[in-house]
């Protein structure tokens, strides 16, 4: 695997960072026509569940005084950057990499407390802002077993059977975490989508 995924790695952070980009800058845009217009309803509100602009206007929406989806614009630009580097050839050394994984890791933090924060206290969910934290989890499960595999991680001696499984299955865990945000969602918005089946 670490062959295949040194080869795929630098496209995964471009690829996973450009789609970030787009739904951080749609959202900054949307973000600054309810800041002119409180009547402005975003493309994104679709239903009373998935409804953008029901998150937007909530004080999470901007937890630092600015629109958190300046945050995505500038992090995600890194990100797509390290990639475009990797392509070229750069390297980079260890300290590089452990702030990357620092950074993404407050980045995980931050992306799933706003969607704890969505699902259960706001009560709507932004269609953008999932599709970020895809994205998201995707980079960090990646650069994470990428850093395994290329000794920038160290996992001690008890931890080595998991890293190994992990790398091996990297798929599969990644899709049963996927189905299990997707079921803890639908099941908090079944009174919603329970009607239509």
């Amino acid at each position: 695997m670490t062959t295949r995924l040194n080869r795929t790695f630098p496209y995964l952070l471009i690829v996973c960072s450009a789609i970030a980009l787009i739904c951080s800058f749609v959202l900054s845009q949307d973000e600054l026509e309810l800041a002119k217009n409180p009547n402005f309803v975003p493309s994104c509100n679709l239903n009373p569940v998935l409804s953008c602009g029901d998150v937007i206007r909530t004080h999470q929406a901007a937890l630092f005084n600015f629109p958190n989806p300046w945050i995505g614009l500038v992090a995600f630009a890194v990100f797509m950057t390290i990639g475009v580097g990797l392509l070229a050839g750069a390297q980079f050394r260890r300290w590089f990499w452990i702030s990357m994984e620092a950074g993404l890791g407050m980045a995980m933090i931050f992306a799933y407390w706003l969607l704890l924060q969505s699902v259960y206290v706001i009560q709507a969910l932004c269609p953008f802002c999932l599709i970020v934290d895809v994205v998201l989890t995707i980079t960090f499960w990646y650069t994470t077993l990428y850093l395994i595999a290329n000794g920038h991680i160290n996992l001690p001696n008890r931890l080595k059977a998991v890293g190994a499984f992990a790398r091996q299955h990297h798929a599969e865990i990644l899709v049963t975490w996927f189905l299990l945000l997707v079921a803890l969602i639908l099941q908090h918005f079944w009174y919603y989508y329970g009607q239509f089946l």
